[in-house]
């Protein structure tokens, strides 16, 4: 069932990084309310419901969050719920009538999640943006790319679901922790910037011993050092290389027939010249031969896959780390426990009136229900 068997979430409908938690959440066993718009409304990038992944493993209520006494609905919702996750712009659920202060009178032991790009207070908290602007912001973005080119830009998991998702899972959790002792609630203010200056807590150590430097494409881990990069390969395809320790270096080198590169690992002004010897040598076969010349070596290497390959992989594969759900390739919930297994995951069905009862059964009564219903509160 999950290790969040038994905790009740209510997940105010929005995109990104607030979805992603409400599905990490339910991945894990937590029962999951989607309240959605009542009028459908454009959230993201469209796209047929069975492909939005994020959505899965949870229910919806469409709800008319402009009517006074649907809010009052979903504030009884609330009041028996464990966790509120809202992604709006710093003040919004408060115009709504759904704010912290309303919610936490009405439930004291709540989380209150909030999710937004910039936080709820500061100069920009009512800027508009997206996971390219936050990871501009916070450096990383200006960190990623190669020497004498722009920055790369990354698809948006380093802001949107590494700096903000993840961080907002981690701040419910330790708060439900928290909530054991002192039995009350409390705001979870995650900020993509923040979460995204966290992760990037090793590169500033780093930069501050005067270890690394802010040209792009100079460094160990940045593709600088020719130990620690993706090389082209006979058929165009990919490889990656990340020999750092010097015994990984040695035996990528004895494979690739380049041994006596080795003595120069760590003198930067080689590093151009070693890295177009190695990028010549891997022109000479294709990815899938050295896929298997470098198998089962200790060389740090690994081929570079495509989103398609990725759960064909046969140590994918024997893991279960993808799962097919309602016909779509998806990954499984992570990470893994050794008591209470998650569940395969469940497709997202939207809401049906014949299905109430299963919906809102583990927050109302059958009366409760009957009477919202009548009362056109969804």
């Amino acid at each position: 069932m999950g290790p969040l068997h038994g905790l009740k979430v209510i997940e105010l409908a929005g995109i990104g990084p607030g979805p992603m938690a409400a599905m990490l959440l339910a991945d894990l066993g937590a029962t999951v309310l989607r309240v959605d718009r009542k009028e459908p409304a454009s959230l993201g990038v469209p796209r047929p419901m069975r492909f939005d992944l994020l959505l899965r493993n949870r229910r919806s209520v469409p709800v008319d969050l402009k009517h006074a006494p649907s809010v009052e609905f979903v504030l009884d919702l609330i009041a028996r719920s464990d966790v509120l996750i809202e992604g709006f712009r710093p003040g919004v659920t408060e115009r709504l009538g759904l704010g912290p202060d309303v919610c936490l009178e009405r439930n004291p032991k709540l989380i209150y999640g909030r999710i937004t790009g910039w936080g709820q207070d500061g100069p920009l908290a009512q800027t508009v943006g997206h996971d390219i602007n936050y990871i501009a912001l916070t450096g990383a973005l200006h960190a990623m790319g190669r020497a004498g080119q722009p920055p790369s830009v990354p698809i948006n998991l380093v802001g949107d679901f590494a700096g903000g998702s993840l961080y907002l899972v981690m701040g419910i959790l330790a708060a439900l922790h928290e909530m054991k002792t002192s039995g009350k609630g409390q705001v979870v203010d995650a900020a993509i910037v923040d979460g995204v200056a966290s992760l990037m807590t090793q590169p500033h150590g780093t930069f501050a011993a005067g270890m690394m430097t802010t040209e792009r494409g100079t460094n160990i881990t940045d593709s600088g050092a020719p130990f620690y990069d993706v090389y082209e390969c006979a058929d165009g395809q990919w490889v990656s290389l990340g020999s750092v320790e010097k015994k990984f270096y040695a035996q990528a080198l004895q494979i690739l027939g380049l041994d006596v590169l080795l003595a120069d690992q760590w003198k930067k002004e080689t590093w151009p010249a070693v890295k177009v010897n190695i990028g010549k040598k891997f022109k000479t076969q294709t990815r899938d031969e050295w896929a298997r010349l470098f198998e089962g070596t200790e060389s740090c290497f690994a081929p570079v896959l495509t989103l398609d390959e990725a759960p064909q992989h046969p140590h994918l594969q024997e893991r279960g780390t993808y799962v097919e759900v309602d016909g779509v390739t998806q990954p499984a919930p992570a990470p893994r426990f050794s008591r209470t297994v998650p569940a395969i995951p469940l497709p997202f069905r939207p809401w049906s009136a014949a299905e109430a009862e299963d919906i809102l059964g583990p927050w109302l009564s059958h009366t409760e229900i009957k009477t919202a219903q009548q009362n056109g509160f969804f």
